[in-house]
């Protein structure tokens, strides 16, 4: 009688992805930007080991249960970070802002770094400029045109990098977080933040001056909002409801309140939430007003008409594709303009509401687009066994362009 030994089949290879970008909770959009990507990464492999590259290693690993390993990468030994570096199959240089004066070098410093070890990158639906620093735009120019992919989230970075001088095939998509889920904002939540219920609410987001609003004048816009808000609660017989999306719009939000005639009527949100709850607190809401991106696309996604207060590119950008009304900067002598949107937005509510929805889809679709690519540049990279068919690239070209493709829960074309 003849024994026959069976033998495992070896396990499929775990690829090791690395997520570079903003994260570690200073902005509500940015982390859930990084929720997005994780998940989409996760969906396609569900074994990858997931490390993200963080600016606050605790708060990522507390709150994004996804990541297999997070590693700080800013005022460390950089030798530890090159060695985590060196073991990836993939760098994903993450969605959201990164390639802007003064912060583009230093993500693009790593992301070389992986290059100069031959390690394929891909640009996850950025969003680029203002860029008028020549160390930055030499780092974007030369960097990403190394890149295995570089898809942007606006039109906006789009001609920001053309204007720059990168010479390459440059994919407009959408912003990540446009995919992420809603968690429940509970009755006793809106109790313990003081918010009525049972009225109108309006929310609105104010933000600080920065590189990124550099042209705001503080006093200005306070008093400008401030007006805003009065109007809402005259209008409206609303309360006002401040979201912060960082923690420096929290002082922002108080000034604008001081500003107020009728202050009464206010709240500030002063607890910490995760990204999915503050798209939860969305769904309280009767109507938007404001001027961080992310805020704009959480209430889109939760179907309310919004008014956004552009001070930057990328807010022009989202007015435009989500057909609201694109006004002209964020000035006190815009008061009379800024107020008759209002009113016009409220008096359309119903047509608006109905308007937006096909947009928002639209909008999500290209966003599924970026994932459907980092996807298939994995499959070339390190091929998954368990895979039926690549979807081919001339097939997610037109995908993309017609920006409604049919997906399948890993993110890949229906029938894949």
């Amino acid at each position: 009688m003849t024994s026959t030994t069976s033998h495992p089949l070896p396990e499929p290879y775990r690829p090791s992805i690395g997520v570079l970008g903003s994260y570690g909770g200073f902005n509500v959009g940015d982390e859930a930007i990084l929720t997005c990507v994780l998940d989409c990464l996760r969906a396609h492999r569900p074994r990858a080991r997931l490390v993200v590259f963080s600016r606050d290693a605790a708060h990522t690993r507390a709150h994004q249960p996804e990541a297999d390993e997070v590693v700080d990468w800013e005022g460390v030994p950089q030798k530890g970070v090159l060695d985590v570096l060196s073991g990836l199959d993939l760098l994903v240089l993450g969605g959201g802002g990164t390639l802007y004066d003064g912060e583009a070098r230093r993500y693009l410093r790593l992301v070389r770094a992986a290059q100069d070890r031959a390690i394929p990158t891909f640009a996850y639906a950025v969003g680029a400029g203002p860029l008028r620093e020549p160390d930055d735009r030499e780092a974007v120019r030369t960097v990403l045109a190394a890149m295995d992919e570089v898809v942007v989230r606006d039109e906006e970075s789009r001609l920001v990098l053309e204007e720059v001088g990168l010479d390459r095939e440059v994919t407009v998509t959408a912003d990540p977080a446009l995919l992420l889920e809603a968690e429940p904002f509970t009755e006793r939540m809106m109790q313990d933040e003081g918010v009525p219920t049972g009225t109108r609410l309006v929310g609105m987001s104010v933000r600080e001056p920065g590189r990124a609003a550099e042209k705001l004048d503080e006093g200005d816009y306070h008093a400008l909002l401030a007006d805003v808000a009065d109007f809402l609660v005259g209008r409206l017989d609303a309360h006002v409801v401040f979201m912060p999306m960082e923690r420096h719009d929290v002082r922002h939000a108080h000034a604008v309140l001081s500003h107020m005639s009728a202050p009464d009527r206010g709240r500030i949100l002063n607890q910490s939430y995760s990204p999915g709850q503050v798209l939860g607190f969305m769904r309280h809401l009767d109507l938007a007003v404001g001027m961080r991106l992310h805020f704009l696309i959480f209430a889109a996604v939760s179907g309310l008409p919004v008014l956004p207060l552009p001070y930057a590119g990328k807010v022009f950008d989202f007015a435009r594709r989500t057909g609201a009304p694109a006004l002209v900067g964020v000035a006190r002598e815009q008061a009379g303009l800024l107020l008759a949107e209002v009113d016009r937005l409220w008096d359309e509510y119903p047509r608006r509401r109905s308007e937006l929805q096909p947009r928002i889809q639209r909008l999500r679709s290209l966003a599924q687009v970026t994932c459907v690519r980092v996807g298939t540049l994995l499959d070339e990279i390190v091929p998954d066994p368990g895979l039926r068919r690549e979807p081919t690239r001339a097939g997610l070209d037109l995908a993309a362009e017609a920006g409604a493709p049919a997906l399948d829960a890993q993110g890949r074309p229906a029938g894949a």
